[in-house]
């Protein structure tokens, strides 16, 4: 039979205009139309972890998967055993002290919580600070929302942390939410606790609600892990995700907290509640077992996996021709591309369909991306050196 066309007198909603289809989403149908011309395009795009999660967590995933009784629906607010391990994790790597009861929330990863909190708090047109550069979420969230998208600037000058200057002239009358990302994604700027209290303070100002996404505080990071709710007063004003994704190796297991004050968290809930139900229960339980993963297992999973691909991308980085700061932190790795460079993409398409090699433009962070690239950690030491080989035989 065939396709009939759709009746053209129904049309989509109007939110539909203010967003296009992701980025990795559409370039991911290229891919896969090179992959099958034989091309074998080694990607260093998307920051997907490519390691599993500790034994112990996929051992009681299975254990308690075999349950009869496991499978049924669980609470919208976790199983009490989760939220408990959520604030002993906060407890042993931050220093901060939460309520398991009532100062957390557990996620279907960190991209629903950027959801549910804009629809706690915001009401169509109100304004929402977003970073540009960032991740693409916060703005297409927002416009999908009706919230007002005002960007402020993070530049390479600034160390990628905001101009508090530049912000304090800005009509701040109709902010609710000011989204910050820190250690910093696409950039790696790192945080500091200056940061974060300067952020507090500003929000406190200006009866804003910070919202700071947090999930790589453990990639390349050695020192003490930072949460803006280490500053006195943070939790009045700020909500932070966190997420096991990059942290623990399960992105597709959609596991992620949100922690802030009481009230915040019984908003959030009854929006969350009426969209969805809670996680799988042998999913919740495994996370527990993650949560309790021991020193060495972070230290070699975050550290010494992740700094061995850092040289090699460093690499990457020098062949194109492209500068970067070796502080930077994260899973990811952030260059400036040269001057005689025209256009990002010149050179993101020029690795892809010469050296058959995926790295991700900036513009797609926002405009002040738009003269770098970035490089995922996320693939294996031989796969980034195969990509190494490849770069240097088209840029030789």
């Amino acid at each position: 039979m065939e396709n009939q066309p759709y009746n053209t007198a129904i049309q989509p909603a109007e939110r539909i205009a203010a967003v296009s289809e992701y980025y990795f989403s559409r370039k991911g149908k290229e891919i896969a139309r090179l992959n099958a011309e034989g091309k074998n395009i080694i990607s260093l795009a998307i920051g997907s972890p490519d390691m599993p999660p500790s034994a112990q967590t996929i051992d009681l995933l299975c254990e308690v998967a075999r349950q009869p009784e496991a499978h049924g629906y669980q609470p919208t607010v976790g199983t009490p055993e989760l939220r408990e391990a959520m604030a002993r994790f906060y407890q042993r790597w931050y220093g901060v002290t939460l309520d398991p009861a009532t100062e957390i929330q557990p996620l279907i990863g960190s991209k629903e919580g950027i959801l549910h909190i804009t629809l706690a708090l915001c009401n169509p047109g109100d304004q929402v600070l977003v970073p540009n550069p960032g991740y693409p979420t916060y703005t297409s969230l927002n416009r999908i929302l009706g919230t007002e998208v005002v960007n402020y600037d993070l530049t390479e000058a600034n160390g990628w942390q905001p101009d508090f200057e530049q912000l304090e002239q800005m009509d701040l009358s109709r902010v609710k939410i000011m989204w910050t990302n820190y250690p910093h994604m696409p950039t790696g700027g790192r945080a500091t606790r200056d940061l974060y209290e300067r952020i507090v303070a500003f929000a406190r100002k200006h009866d804003i609600v910070v919202v700071n996404d947090n999930p790589y505080s453990f990639i390349l990071n050695e020192g003490e892990h930072l949460s803006i709710l280490q500053v006195d007063g943070a939790k009045e004003c700020c909500i932070e995700l966190n997420s096991m994704s990059k942290s623990h190796n399960m992105p597709g297991w959609r596991v992620g907290l949100l922690a802030t004050n009481a009230t915040f968290v019984q908003w959030i809930l009854r929006i969350k509640s009426n969209i969805d139900s809670g996680t799988f229960r042998a999913m919740q339980l495994a996370a527990v077992a993650a949560y309790d993963n021991t020193d060495e297992w972070h230290a070699a999973a975050n550290i010494a996996t992740y700094s061995g691909r850092r040289a090699i991308a460093e690499q990457i980085m020098t062949t194109i021709g492209c500068t970067f700061d070796p502080q930077q932190t994260g899973m990811f790795l952030w260059g400036r591309i040269p001057d005689a460079v025209a256009n990002v993409e010149d050179l993101t398409e020029r690795v892809l369909h010469e050296a058959h090699v995926f790295i991700t433009p900036g513009f797609i962070f926002g405009s002040n991306g738009s003269r770098y690239v970035r490089i995922s950690l996320c693939a294996k030491e031989e796969q980034m050196q195969e990509a190494l080989r490849r770069i240097q035989r088209v840029f030789a």
